[in-house]
């Protein structure tokens, strides 16, 4: 049975991520019924998972309830549910909710965004080992195995173990690669002294890996340098032209330039390298008709809407056009592209294409120093984490939530501690069959079988 039948013009948005949201919020005075429907109830600040699994800041400041951001949006009702189709002829969305029940939206006008998740480039098994950053589940583990690994370390009587435990393998020299590696070097230096007594955490080892010949090639040569000496100042180990070939519980074999291989003990690993669409926009390109690129987004129109249906949209890190980047960026801006085309067609407009206007990327290396690229403005050190500071607070969604944020960067940025230190063994766990977890140890932390 269809859910929310009006004469109004009905508008269902499914991803309640930056695309979603700026799309339901562009809505809000416009003659419309508006349904967000989300597998997740809250909407996620990504770019600031990485300080979640690093203990800087807590899931709720970076992932605001939907239902409290869109309030005071009376013509927005947001369902909990995860979708699980589309029927694009009877231009209907369905999907499951929380109880297993059945639910179906009936729209007039569709806009997906359901963003994207992490790829393994055709190695799944290495999510095992290897947590992405991509969602709250992710950041919650990681800062499990992270700061459970300093747990493990401290009990360990074995050097050899004790080196493993206290060796972090991030994969990816992207920003997010970069910005863990950088606060994990920073957590093992400043955040962590003097809390333990049989190890020195700052002898932590911490290894950025990327098979390209740089790190954050997109930002130029000059950037790139100058972010990899603030790594390396903090005690980072960058390794480019090296690729992670093979994983397990132990550690990482990794392939470099000339074909030699070496194996590296190392207890916690953190995948920051690749991105696939959600599975949603094969589905969404089988229904329409349509075609998806290599990593699974769904090809789509100048307007960003589908193939053959012109009352789709699909938005964000879902869509594949004019090779644009998957950041919170081009989700913003597709989202109220395709929210602005279903007023200008209530209002009698003719459809417009959508235009990508770059407003630069940026990414932290350390306390007080990021490296930024705004409109070909390229600059570092405090300058560029100012700028960080204040994109940042303006794009966070709420007061409460910039005010916090605000609060546990001052405290961690002048002091250095870590605010969000508690870990639970289902944190741990997340992604490790329960027969794994051995004793009364951490699970997911235990040593593997000889």
């Amino acid at each position: 049975m269809s859910v929310h039948e009006t004469s109004t013009h009905r508008v269902v948005i499914v991803g309640g991520g930056f695309a979603g949201l700026f799309a339901a919020k562009f809505l809000r005075r416009a003659p419309v019924q508006v349904t967000l429907v989300d597998r997740e109830n809250y909407h996620l600040f990504q770019p600031l998972l990485y300080q979640v699994a690093t203990g800087i800041l807590s899931e709720g400041e970076i992932a605001p309830p939907l239902r409290d951001v869109l309030r005071g949006h009376r013509n927005v009702e947001v369902e909990m549910a995860t979708v699980t189709g589309f029927d694009l002829e009877d231009r209907t969305v369905s999907a499951t909710r929380p109880d297993n029940t059945a639910r179906t939206y009936a729209y007039d006008s569709l806009i997906v965004a359901t963003g994207a998740g992490q790829s393994y480039f055709g190695h799944d098994e290495f999510s095992r080992w290897a947590p992405g950053m991509k969602t709250i589940d992710d950041a919650l583990e990681l800062r499990g195995r992270i700061f459970g690994a300093f747990e493990m370390a401290e009990s360990e009587d074995d050097i050899a173990r004790r080196q493993a435990w206290m060796t972090f393998i991030v994969v990816g020299g992207g920003p997010t690669g970069v910005e863990m590696a950088g606060q994990i070097a920073e957590l093992s230096r400043t955040g962590l002294r003097h809390n333990f007594r049989r190890i020195d955490p700052s002898e932590a080892r911490v290894l950025l890996f990327d098979g390209g010949p740089e790190i954050l090639a997109s930002f130029g040569d000059r950037l790139s340098l100058k972010a990899s000496n603030e790594l390396r100042r903090l005690g980072v180990d960058i390794q480019t032209k090296r690729v992670v070939i093979g994983m397990d519980a132990a550690g990482v074999t990794v392939k470099a330039a000339d074909g030699s291989t070496e194996q590296i003990p190392a207890r916690t690993k953190i995948w920051a390298a690749g991105v696939h669409a959600s599975p949603l926009a094969a589905q969404l390109a089988t229904a329409a008709g349509g075609e998806t690129d290599r990593a699974g987004r769904i090809k789509v129109l100048p307007n960003c809407t589908v193939p053959h249906h012109p009352e789709v949209f699909a938005v964000g890190d879902l869509m594949a056009l004019d090779q644009l980047p998957g950041v919170a960026e081009v989700a913003m801006q597709t989202g109220l592209h395709a929210a602005l085309t279903i007023k200008r067609r209530l209002e009698g407009e003719d459809d417009k294409d959508f235009t990508y206007r770059d407003l630069g990327s940026m990414a932290t290396v350390a306390r007080f120093r990021a490296i930024v690229d705004f409109r070909g403005i390229r600059v570092g050190g405090l300058i560029g984490w100012l700028m960080w500071l204040v994109v940042h607070l303006t794009f966070m969604t709420g007061f409460k939530n910039r005010f916090a944020a605000l609060f546990h960067w001052a405290l961690t940025f002048m002091s250095g501690q870590r605010a969000q230190r508690t870990i639970t063994l289902r944190e741990v766990t997340a992604r490790v069959a329960p027969e794994d977890a051995g004793g009364g140890q951490l699970p997911g932390l235990r040593e593997p079988e000889a």
